[in-house]
């Protein structure tokens, strides 16, 4: 797709969102399942279904899932997407791009052995690799607005509201 292309496909969302906002506002979902044997949760990806349970350093096997990969694997995924989507506007070309994110955890908050330790990661390195011939301002300009429009990256920034309930 060029950029042509793109500007066309999205116009008449930008449009419809310009005038009625309220249109923009989409609530997505996820759903998963308590596998009632394992200490683990099937969760729904609308393509497959996915099993995650326990990282080893938790005392998981490792056979499944891990969420903490699975958000870095977002992370990846939109900031892939974005970032070509952005270069496509922008008219990079880009021959070739590998996105990459790493974070580190302490599982003695997870584990409750240090009441003091975070539960979480304490920090997320993003970073992409770029087969391309532009020049560094156009590549500085590409980050600034990958990182702006990327909805994780912007999520894990800038904390939504979050609450927690049982039905």
């Amino acid at each position: 797709m060029d950029a042509t292309a793109l500007r066309s496909l999205q116009a008449p969302l930008k449009d419809k969102y310009r005038a009625e906002p309220g249109a923009a506002v989409i609530t997505l979902k996820a759903q998963g399942t308590l596998d009632d044997q394992h200490i683990a949760c099937k969760v729904e990806t609308g393509r497959a279904l996915a099993v995650a349970g326990l990282h080893p350093a938790t005392g998981g096997s490792g056979a499944e899932l891990c969420s903490g990969d699975m958000l870095l694997e977002a992370l990846v995924a939109c900031a892939g997407v974005t970032l070509k989507a952005v270069a496509t506007a922008l008219e990079i070309e880009l021959r070739r791009g590998v996105v990459k994110a790493e974070g580190d955890l302490d599982f003695r908050g997870t584990l409750g052995v240090d009441k003091t330790a975070p539960v979480g990661f304490r920090a997320i390195r993003l970073a992409f690799e770029l087969d391309t011939d532009a020049p560094k301002e156009k590549l500085d300009q590409l980050l600034k607005l990958t990182e702006r429009y990327c909805v994780v990256f912007q999520t894990l920034n800038n904390k939504p509201e979050l609450s927690v309930g049982v039905s």
